[in-house]
């Protein structure tokens, strides 16, 4: 472009005609300075162009002053809702893209800059499934049928709606908020078909199929911003309430809608971030995992404090990559406690062991990272688990806790394809009853890891003892913790750990359409816990080959309308041989959410 500009100057100055060698003409007045123009060409012929240029002198210093200059401050512009109108453009309840929507915050719905924020997520849930399911023959539904084990295919559907409505204070354009309020009900709607007696309620007279609802309070907080620390506002604020909170980047210790106090803020332009918190957790609505404040109130909160330190530091070690430090602490004292959930199973103290109640502080200390280092994209997370437990699992005495955590994900884009390879460990207990716990467990995960919830170790929980009474592994969880849920159960030490080995891939093919696929290989760490509680020896600690795949439909291109179907499978090991016999086990997912 620069070449261009310089020989079409060249072509105006020779165009241009010469001075005149006469007497010199009078000088032309000084004028403020025009904007640069080039007059159009004139031709004499087709084929002869005439350019014509004649610069007018100009008088910098006469040129008329900044508004700054001429009040000696700032005029601000008018606000944008406001620029809206002035072009025409009328106020819209309905649509979320076009016109003035005050549901939206496009607008203040009282006052100066009081505005208000409505976020509508219509959530849907088909999930057939099959896993072996050990029931027992007294209570199977197949007549003449002795086997431990029963059919185990089943149907999920499940609707839920929420509502999370946002009233805010301030200009949020380059800072905080000044007040945030902040509600969250939930609704959900499920029904689900079993084979088997025995598994919906602890009730064998039970029947096989359970429609249930429930309303759920996910959020219900107030954010106060308490002050900006720099001009470029930095800041400390405070929030109360019931809050969303997620330990580490992928949701591997603690991921969950819990009652609090956070302190939390940034430093250093945004390259600092720390959080200071206090929360207790709540009991969930048995069969839709929402937090069950609304029927129980106060009742719903466990004497299960979580105690939180941690710090973001960003652009470390290199651009584009955030570590983070944490220290979380978890303090319970539910050993007085006998908890039934729902259907009448019971889930404090579990049914594995003495079946004894317990209590323990256990102190993780982790480091995390995500984010890129050059070409490779990478999120990782290791944790220590240090603490004591007041009563074993198996044994009668103190238990002292020493576990370990680490999971990595490295992915590499190539255009419109990205490869990951998926890594996880967490330590298994080798002696159930040497005072020791060894197995690492987490407060309350939620993995976004190796597949997610389209693979079936994490997706599903695998049933261990009683058709559930006891599980494997949780829902929506890839320890294998044997707890009797993750939304009811303590913290237990005493497990058989997990290795995981993964290889995963993400094809765009369109903007619109994504295809995923995961090929995860699964073993237990140790497996001496489950010769115990299944008083049963040799048991290989091979799990099997986990294979999943996905595909993720946006229509909109946005997150709007996100159609996914996905379905997994288990390809047996050894070791669930072992356990289970032959069968593979598998589960489909169709989801369909809609977000207004």
């Amino acid at each position: 472009m620069g070449c261009e500009r310089v020989l079409w100057w060249a072509v105006l100055a020779l165009a241009s005609p010469l001075p005149s060698m006469g007497a010199e003409a009078p000088a032309a007045a000084a004028q403020p300075c025009p904007p640069t123009e080039v007059a159009e060409p004139r031709r004499r012929s087709p084929r002869i162009p005439v350019l014509s240029y004649e610069p007018t002198p100009c008088d910098a210093s006469r040129l008329p002053p900044s508004p700054l200059e001429q009040s000696g401050a700032l005029q601000g512009l008018p606000d944008r809702w406001r620029l809206i109108e002035s072009i025409g453009i009328p106020d819209n309840w309905i649509d979320p893209y076009h016109g003035n929507n005050p549901l939206k915050g496009d607008r203040p719905l009282f006052g100066e800059d009081w505005f208000l924020a409505l976020i509508g997520v219509s959530d849907s849930v088909i999930e057939p499934r099959q896993f072996p399911l050990p029931v027992g023959g007294p209570v199977t539904e197949r007549a003449g049928s002795l086997d431990t084990f029963g059919e185990g295919r089943q149907q999920v559907y499940a609707q839920t709606f929420a509502l999370e409505t946002v009233l805010y204070k301030g200009d949020t354009v380059f800072k905080p908020p000044d007040w945030e309020f902040r509600v969250t009900p939930v609704v959900n709607v499920n029904h689900v078909v079993v084979e088997e007696r025995g598994v919906l309620k602890a009730n064998v007279d039970a029947p096989r199929t359970r429609t249930e609802s429930a309303v759920g309070l996910q959020a219900a907080f107030v954010d106060k911003h308490l002050r900006n620390v720099s001009d470029r506002y930095d800041f400390d604020s405070l929030r109360v309430g019931v809050q969303p909170f997620t330990a580490d980047f992928r949701g591997f210790l603690l991921n969950d809608s819990l009652f609090g106090v956070r302190l939390f803020g940034i430093r250093d332009d945004n390259r600092w971030q720390y959080n200071l918190a206090w929360f207790r957790r709540i009991d969930k609505d048995t069969n839709s995992g929402l937090n069950d404040l609304i029927e129980r109130g106060a009742a719903a909160l466990r004497d299960d404090d979580v105690f939180v330190v941690n710090a973001y530091y960003q652009d470390w070690p290199r651009l584009g990559f955030t570590v983070q430090g944490t220290i979380l602490h978890n303090r319970n004292r539910e050993g007085g406690e006998l908890t039934y959930d729902g259907n009448g199973i019971i889930q404090r103290p579990m049914s594995l062991g003495l079946e004894r109640p317990r209590e323990y502080d256990v102190t993780y200390v982790g480091a995390s990272g995500d984010g890129h280092l050059g070409g490779i994209n990478l999120s990782t997370s290791a944790y220590l688990a240090l603490g004591e437990a007041n009563r074993g699992v198996f044994v009668d005495r103190p238990e002292r806790i020493r576990a370990g955590f680490f999971a990595a994900e490295l992915s590499k884009d190539f255009s419109w394809v990205r490869a990951r390879a998926s890594l996880a460990w967490a330590s298994g207990d080798g002696n159930p009853f040497d005072g020791r716990g060894e197995g690492f467990d987490a407060i309350f995960e939620n993995p976004l890891f190796a597949g997610a919830d389209t693979s079936f170790w994490i997706r599903q929980p695998v049933p261990l003892i009683g058709g559930g009474r006891v599980s494997l592994s949780g829902r929506n969880g890839m320890l294998n913790s044997l707890r009797p849920s993750k939304e009811f159960g303590q913290s237990n030490f005493v497990n058989p750990g997990l290795r995981l080995a993964g290889v995963g891939v993400d094809l765009d093919l369109t903007p619109t359409l994504r295809l995923s696929g995961n090929l995860n290989y699964l073993t237990f760490d140790d497996t001496a816990v489950l010769e115990v509680a299944r008083a049963q020896a040799g048991i290989d600690r091979e799990i099997g080959l986990d294979a999943s795949l996905a595909v993720i439909w946006r229509p909109l291109a946005i997150q709007n309308v996100v159609a996914r179907l996905s379905v997994a499978s288990l390809v047996p090991g050894a070791g669930y041989r072992a356990l289970y016999g032959d069968e593979r086990a598998y589960s489909v997912l169709g989801n369909l959410v809609l977000t207004y």
